[in-house]
């Protein structure tokens, strides 16, 4: 069964949308359908939180509130979701929300072009967390920016909330809520809207049949890369195939010492899962956007952008990922060394999509990685640098050295590997392979780094990694 139209849940009961326009983002739905005028339109590319909105999803029969960017996401992305904006806050006898009573009581807007954004960024963490501490609230409130309180009143509001009851009307009326999202049937969307297509398969066989239809079509998956074509370079997408609906695709997995991560993954739900094995994985994702972007895009997606500064890609390269890729007809295996041909151009052909990704749990390996940005939430790398050790009896017995930022492709640095594989795990061994870097690496100069900042920084970094392993300490700043 195929339909063509879209339905969510907003002020209490189901909205549908027939034939919704593939390229109309939720802000601008919000803004000039719904006429409601609290989100606002700070940046345009998910950078600043001012669109900030938060969406109901149905999770294992509850109800899971996720803030996002609805400045780029897609209108059919609230397909099956329930719409929650800063007007629906107050209950209905006009009664301010705790979040909106705590903003007041502390002072915490002064223009109020961005205190929506950060309200609903509070609301999204008062719903997931009773308990909130300074990394809670530091994470919630990552992708929201303010010219003007300083963010002091803002995070006294914040954690002024902690062990706050929640008994909002959300919490009162969660019943109806889930009743309503569970009446909207999971099944195949069409749209086709002026001659744009857009389709959302519910199965992996019905993705198939759709790209051997549509090779050229878009494939979205997450979508904060993807929707910038249109808000940006003022493109119109023709055909888009989104796998957000494809549950088979959703999944993290672990059997025989590998982890294996489903396409449409969100980077939050990987950020919490890979704590438990590699650290500095979490951590460098803790940075990847803001939560409100890790709450849509994904690894599959990171991954197919294939951006030279995508932030999973240095660490996925020192761990040997693997890349299974899905046509009408075959399942393919990439070493993701391989994946990568040159500036966003990798090895996925026309029909193809990415099924999941492949991490192996090599016994005794040590991996490190830092991101260097000017900013150190939400933020795009100067340079991300990764990198993996396997040492025995103080000796480099393997070895993986990647870095995001250095050239046009993610890049891992064969030069210094081979100088390094094999010797003494040592501050003279380390201080000869580092004068390698310009072998492996010519790094441009543009408005984020100087070429000369980049190897300094691309040095510092493989010194860093071995002296927190040397000293087994941890040297951050944060």
């Amino acid at each position: 069964m195929v339909s063509d139209t879209i339905q969510f849940v907003f002020e209490d009961k189901i909205e549908k949308i027939r034939n919704a326009d593939s390229n109309k983002t939720i802000l601008n739905y919000i803004r000039n359908d719904l006429k409601k005028t609290g989100t606002k339109e700070g940046c345009a590319e998910g950078g600043c939180g001012a669109c900030t909105i938060v969406l109901g999803e149905l999770n294992k029969n509850k109800i899971i509130y996720k803030a996002i960017n609805a400045c780029i996401s897609f209108l059919p992305n609230l397909n099956g979701k329930h719409l929650i904006l800063v007007e629906n806050l107050t209950n209905e006898n006009n009664k301010l929300h705790p979040v909106q009573e705590a903003m007041v009581k502390f002072h915490g807007s002064q223009c109020g072009f961005c205190t929506p954004g950060f309200i609903m960024s509070l609301f999204s963490m008062y719903k997931n967390h009773r308990k909130v501490n300074k990394e809670i609230i530091d994470e919630s409130l990552s992708g929201n920016l303010c010219r003007c309180t300083g963010y002091r009143p803002i995070i006294d509001a914040a954690k002024s909330l902690n062990y706050k009851k929640d008994e909002d009307q959300f919490k009162k009326n969660q019943d109806k809520i889930f009743n309503l999202l569970k009446k909207i049937k999971k099944i195949d969307i069409e749209l086709n809207n002026n001659g744009k297509k857009y389709f959302a398969p519910k199965t992996i066989l019905s993705l198939k049949k759709i790209l051997k239809k549509y090779p050229d079509a878009k494939i979205l998956s997450g979508g904060t890369d993807l929707s910038l074509e249109v808000i940006k370079l003022r493109k119109e997408l023709k055909k888009i195939v989104s796998l957000n609906n494809i549950e088979e695709l959703n999944f993290i997995k672990k059997n025989n010492n590998i982890i294996e991560i489903g396409a449409t993954t969100s980077l939050v739900d990987f950020q919490n899962y890979i704590k438990k094995y590699f650290m500095d994985f979490h951590r460098v994702l803790k940075r990847y956007g803001s939560v409100q972007i890790r709450n849509v895009g994904t690894i599959a997606g990171n991954i197919a952008t294939a951006s030279p500064i995508g932030d999973t890609l240095p660490l996925l390269l020192t761990l040997n990922a693997k890349v299974v890729v899905q046509s009408a007809k075959q399942r393919k295996i990439f070493s993701i060394n391989d994946f990568f041909i040159s500036y966003r151009k990798t090895k996925l052909k026309k029909g193809e999509f990415i099924y999941s990704i492949k991490i192996p749990l090599n016994k005794g390996i040590i991996l490190k990685a830092y991101k260097v940005s000017k900013r150190f939430d939400d933020d795009i790398s100067s340079v991300c640098g990764s990198f993996s050790f396997l040492i025995k009896k103080n000796k480099i017995i393997k070895i993986a050295i990647a870095y995001g930022g250095m050239s046009e492709i993610p890049k891992r640095a064969s030069t210094i590997e081979k100088k390094l594989i094999n010797a003494e795990f040592s501050e003279n061994t380390f201080s000869k392979a580092v004068s390698l870097i310009d072998k492996d690496f010519s790094p441009i100069d543009d408005m984020r780094a100087s070429r000369k900042y980049r190897l300094t920084v691309a040095k510092n970094l493989l010194f860093k990694a071995f002296h927190e392993i040397n000293t087994k300490k941890t040297i951050r700043i944060n």
